[in-house]
């Protein structure tokens, strides 16, 4: 039987805070949230499976995850994350237990198949630290999950960008060690998307020779400041998730990442009316 398309979502950045705490003294996270697990609970085709590529909680405390694991009790998906640099490995950890982390301890590197596709997700947090920088065990392990299965794609999904996104204050805090993560990814063709977050704004470019984007997130965005004319600062912008398609063919398949808007709009509406004629 010929392979199905795969579908994985990923959300980003949910920042969740104590209940009735706003992140900034403004944003109400847990309310983006509720929203975002309704839009990935309405879609269709179903997500096969959704990715959280970090800061899940925000300060971070045991509350906050345990919030968090309230919040996406709802979500009719399979889920799997990975920390930011407002995450705790260690609280993350207890909080999501059943995770196939690679390690017992350390890094929360993880690795599962979804259809026909390899998901690989990479620990860049650096505890206490705003950048990100993945340690000499990651890099070893990615490219030893990376060398199993060389025949079948993979995406994989990482926290800070390994690339510069032109907002000076977020561009000190991607991943300092971008060029030995681009040694390892050059050696396996099979990497077919790189996707990470961090900067709460959807974002493309290539890194390595492989398409490269950052997912917007549910509930704030960061300034686009690309004149540094402002202090680091947010605006509360049309919420999104990412939606990363698969689809099986020659070679490796091909992969398409879609933007999909949070929220109630207008529509659809039919181009055509009954009589065939375009309206």
């Amino acid at each position: 039987m010929p392979e199905k398309p795969v579908h994985i979502a990923q959300i980003s950045d949910l920042h969740i805070k104590p209940p009735g705490s706003l992140a900034y003294g403004r944003v109400d996270t847990a309310a983006a949230l509720e929203r975002c697990v309704a839009a990935l609970n309405a879609f269709r085709p179903k997500p096969d499976f959704v990715v959280i590529s970090g800061d899940l909680a925000d300060t971070p405390t045991a509350e906050e995850y345990q919030y968090l694991k309230r919040l996406l009790a709802p979500l009719e998906l399979p889920f799997a994350g990975i920390p930011g640099n407002h995450d705790s490995r260690g609280l993350m950890r207890a909080a999501f237990s059943a995770a196939a982390y690679a390690f017992p301890s350390g890094p929360l590197n993880q690795r599962m198949e979804i259809g026909g596709l390899d998901l690989v997700l990479l620990d860049s947090s650096v505890p206490g630290k705003p950048h990100g920088e993945f340690d000499a065990p990651t890099l070893q392990w990615l490219d030893a999950a990376l060398a199993n299965s060389p025949d079948k794609p993979a995406l994989v999904f990482l926290h800070h960008p390994p690339f510069k996104a032109g907002i000076w204050h977020m561009d000190r805090q991607n991943l300092l060690n971008a060029d030995e993560f681009a040694a390892v990814v050059r050696r396996h063709p099979r990497v077919q998307r790189i996707a990470t977050g961090h900067v709460h704004r959807a974002t493309l470019t290539t890194f390595a020779g492989i398409a490269t984007t950052i997912c917007p997130a549910p509930n704030h965005a960061v300034d686009l400041d690309l004149a540094e004319f402002r202090e680091p600062s947010f605006k509360v912008e049309p919420p999104a998730f990412h939606l990363h398609s698969w689809f099986p063919g020659e070679g490796f398949g091909s992969v398409v990442t879609h933007q999909v808007p949070i929220g109630d709009f207008d529509g659809p509406h039919p181009f055509f009316g009954p009589d065939g004629k375009l309206l």
